[in-house]
């Protein structure tokens, strides 16, 4: 399971991005625990009050728990690690939630505590929590039988094709993978010796080298977003340079994008849109599929819910009426008899309660079997526009390399008829005198 965690505030802004439906298929508030309120926002409301009486700014410690792709994790799998979370970084009888994600025919958790020790009224130091969730992560991986990342047995292995929030808005702008576009740039450099043949290699699929700010070395495509090449390459900056050389010979961002968008015709841009609408309905078909899949599974959901809770209430009446009551009620308290049948009762209630769980974590994990089946279809849709993106990319250069020698060789013959017919009129220096 992997483990990724941040300590913040703003627990307003977190409480309703856990609470969005925007991108996510199902959420389920499965814990609200310690707090005087079971109302997930009131409850960090609750948690900003108390440490406002602090000097803690990031007083709450929030992460995430995602279970490998074709593992089927059950509640009670989420809560045992949540509970090995705490207990490893001194976080036991804090305040805490657990709110459930299911998005992409996954399903995954977000468990937020708060650092405020409310007795002592200071934060609770979470020193080295990363090494300690590493730890943690690989005995999760362990005790399940799960393959381990080798990123996770070696940080030095770990994926080169990782990629930020910011790659992925940035990615998602231009109708790219994020890690296609890395995997893009590791090959360019891998399969390049020197800065030509990386800066050839780069722009056969449509981005250009420029200078960047801070003398770093950025790529530029025909849109005009522009790339951390370092970053992207998965190599450090000197590496770059080194290859590169001096990046003061390269043109800056506005210059390649002021080239690039010369060099682009109205026909290969009528290209670019004709792609990119039929890429816009093939999802939009996908997406309609998508939301009538995850409303018909709230329904189910729903339901039932509704029908544990009426069977719940039956027997938990029914449990009740063993109970004696009045005088009977006080001889078997005498007795003990009446103890006896307040402990078969827990018993009772206890096994329903695992029963009503286990009946929902399998209504659940055949639902994502079903979605699962529609993320295959989503994932193969989106690999065919992604291979024609980057076919249409290849496609752009191409045409561009074509017109580039007619519009370069027609200004230097202009410029060749210009100086014989100024040799011709002017004998002399010119000094600016018209003539």
């Amino acid at each position: 399971m992997i483990l990724k965690a941040k300590e913040r505030g703003s627990a307003a802004q977190l409480a309703r991005y856990l609470l969005t439906m925007r991108d996510n298929d199902h959420v389920e508030l499965h814990e609200v625990r310690g707090f005087v309120s079971d109302n997930l926002l009131d409850a960090f409301f609750e948690a900003d009050a108390i440490a406002a009486g602090t000097r803690c700014k990031n007083h709450l410690f929030s992460i995430s728990l995602n279970p490998p792709e074709s593992a089927m994790v059950t509640t009670e799998d989420f809560e045992k690690a949540a509970d090995e979370v705490e207990r490893k970084l001194g976080l036991e009888n804090q305040p805490r939630a657990i709110v459930f994600h299911e998005k992409d025919g996954r399903r995954h958790a977000h468990v937020v505590w708060s650092r405020i020790d409310a007795e002592r009224m200071r934060a609770i130091n979470l020193s080295h929590y990363k090494m300690r969730l590493r730890d943690v992560s690989r005995e999760l991986f362990r005790t399940h039988g799960w393959d381990m990342p080798k990123g996770l047995r070696d940080w030095r292995e770990r994926d080169p094709l990782s990629f930020t929030r910011e790659e992925w808005q940035q990615a998602r702008r231009v109708g790219l993978d994020p890690k296609h576009l890395k995997a893009l740039f590791q090959k360019c450099w891998n399969r390049s010796d020197s800065g030509a043949s990386f800066a050839q290699a780069l722009k056969e699929r449509g981005f250009t080298l420029a200078r960047g700010d801070r003398r770093g070395v950025v790529a530029v495509d025909y849109r005009g977003e522009v790339y951390a090449v370092a970053r992207q390459a998965g190599v450090r900056t000197k590496d770059i340079l080194a290859r590169v050389g001096d990046s003061n010979d390269l043109p800056s961002v506005d210059q390649a994008k002021v080239a690039l968008a010369s060099r682009m015709t109205e026909r290969i841009k009528g290209f670019v849109r004709q792609s990119e609408l039929e890429a816009s309905q093939g999802s939009k078909a996908l997406e309609f599929r998508r939301s009538e899949l995850a409303g018909r599974h709230r329904q189910e959901r729903a339901a039932h819910k509704e029908a544990q809770e009426k069977c719940w209430i039956a027997e938990t009446n029914m449990r009740a009426a063993r109970l004696p009551r009045g005088f009977s009620g006080i001889w078997q308290r005498i007795t003990g008899k009446y103890s006896k049948i307040r402990e078969q009762n827990e018993r009772e209630a206890w096994k329903a309660l695992l029963r009503d769980r286990t009946e929902r974590d399998d209504m659940v994990a055949g639902q994502l079997d079903e979605r699962s089946v529609l993320q295959d279809d989503i994932r193969e849709q989106r690999a065919r526009q992604q291979a024609g993106l980057l076919l249409l990319r290849e496609d752009v250069t191409r045409y561009q390399d074509m017109a580039l020698p007619e519009r370069t060789r027609e200004p230097r013959e202009a410029d060749r008829d210009g100086r014989k017919r100024k040799r011709g009129r002017n004998k002399g220096r010119d000094f600016g005198f018209e003539r």
